[in-house]
């Protein structure tokens, strides 16, 4: 046998379990399994003492690009993203211009392809503009998806009425992902965004987001759309989405599952900052039971960066996010060693589950004929997150300082080495990712 890539000697975390095997790529995709250790290969990485995953996928980040780029851009938001050990991007539409017509999106993906380290896909933007091309727009090369945000978000991209989030729903058909805050409620309550961050989940609370997705749920299924939840923070919302798995897939990201308040916003201040807000322990044990009981298909980052001058600003004039797509992978990996989830539940939480819930079209699983993405990692190797690590332009994370065990030692994409020991390889050659159901 003769391939292009050899990996060999790796505890290979797949659906069939963990096991040693060797993997050959050719032409990009997955071409055999088993003992080559006399096979020919352009290149060979021997992955001994080492776990292969399928290639991580990210399926919610904010890059800023276009009109944004002081905060980040697509070649510095995919560098992170590769040395995090992610194969593949899902960008989010709160750009400036926002990502609402097919001129918007065919410039996205052209500077994709142009810059970006990974694998890439856009979602669209519903707002009132353009409902009525969201069925066209959804099937437009690199398109993710369909974005709706409910609660307050950038010019025409909120969509807080539910007759309008009806409009949206019945036009279309692929999965539309979700911002569940509830704006009425965000609007009679923000007279508590006052003073200290310490009041941004008093004002944001558990209620607006209950409310947000209950109406949200209630419309998904009358119109039989199916529907992602983003970043879900509480343990009420969890046990409705329980009830609804017949329409709705869901999200957590790592944050919510490692911080809670109010140590984090003690300790970090604005940094812990972010929409829908950390939350108190009992909600962040809430989301731990709902990802053990299967609720949870997805985590993804909301890497959402600004600048430390503008973190600096009092609140509430300081932005709400934070930076996380290069650290997802290494802080799950934590928790995995801890004993909180296994690599199996892992792996499909960060590869398969968001090739399941998105219909991505060969990502996501180690199998013939899938591309060969592949995230290396040392499971022993325990290391510090250092702002010196970060490749993101804000240059902070809320997790420097923390010493992680568990760390993304290469990255592979479509058979090509992108990084490897912390370094980016070559140049960067990231394609739009296929989906079913615009093949």
């Amino acid at each position: 046998m003769k391939a292009d890539l050899i990996i060999k000697n790796g505890t290979v975390v797949s659906a069939r379990g963990i096991e040693t095997t060797d993997i050959a790529v050719v032409d990009g995709k997955i071409s055999a399994f088993g003992n080559f250790q006399t096979a020919e290969a352009a290149e060979v990485v021997d992955a001994t003492g080492l776990h292969v995953f399928p290639g991580v996928i990210d399926s919610q980040v904010h890059f800023r690009e276009p009109g944004l780029e002081h905060k980040e851009d697509l070649a510095t938001g995919t560098a992170a993203a590769a040395l995090g050990g992610v194969t593949a991007i899902f960008e989010m539409p709160n750009t400036k211009p926002l990502t609402l017509t097919e001129a918007d999106m065919q410039d996205k993906v052209r500077r994709g392809r142009e810059k970006a380290w990974t694998d890439f896909a856009f979602f669209i933007g519903a707002a009132a503009e353009n409902v009525s091309e969201l069925p066209k727009l959804e099937r437009t090369e690199g398109v993710a998806g369909v974005k709706l945000f409910m609660g307050s978000s950038t010019g025409s991209l909120l969509v807080d009425r539910d007759e309008d989030i009806r409009r949206v729903l019945e036009n279309g058909v692929r999965r539309v992902a979700i911002h569940a805050e509830d704006e009425p409620r965000l609007l009679e309550r923000q007279h508590l965004a006052v003073d200290t961050v310490l009041n941004h989940p008093v004002w944001r609370d558990a209620e607006c987001a209950l409310r947000a997705t209950q109406r949200v749920l209630k419309i998904a299924r009358e119109t039989g759309r199916r529907i992602h939840v983003l970043h879900v923070t509480t343990k009420e919302e969890m046990a409705l989405l329980a009830e609804y798995k017949d329409v709705a897939t869901v999200e957590v990201t790592p944050q919510h599952l490692t911080l809670s308040s109010p140590d984090c916003y003690e300790q970090l201040g604005s940094y812990a900052q972010m929409n829908p807000p950390i939350r108190e322990e009992a909600h962040r044990a809430g989301l731990w039971k709902a990802l053990r009981d299967g609720v949870v298909d997805v985590i993804g980052s909301d890497h959402a960066p600004h600048t430390k001058e503008e973190k600096a600003k009092p609140y509430p004039q300081s932005p709400s996010g934070m930076p996380g797509v290069q650290t997802l992978f290494p802080l799950m990996l934590d928790h995995c060693n801890k004993g909180e989830l296994s690599l199996q539940h892992l792996m499909d939480l960060t590869s398969a589950g968001p090739a399941r819930v998105y219909g991505i079209a060969g990502k996501g699983r180690l199998s013939l004929g899938y591309d060969g993405d592949f995230t290396l990692v040392d499971m022993k190797r325990k290391q510090e997150i250092t702002e010196d690590w970060l490749a993101s332009k804000c240059g902070w994370s809320p997790f420097a300082g923390k010493t992680v065990q568990g760390w993304p030692v290469a990255t592979i994409i479509r058979g090509n080495i992108v990084m490897r020991d912390g370094e980016l390889q070559g140049a960067s050659q990231g394609q739009p990712v296929r989906f079913q159901e615009c093949l």
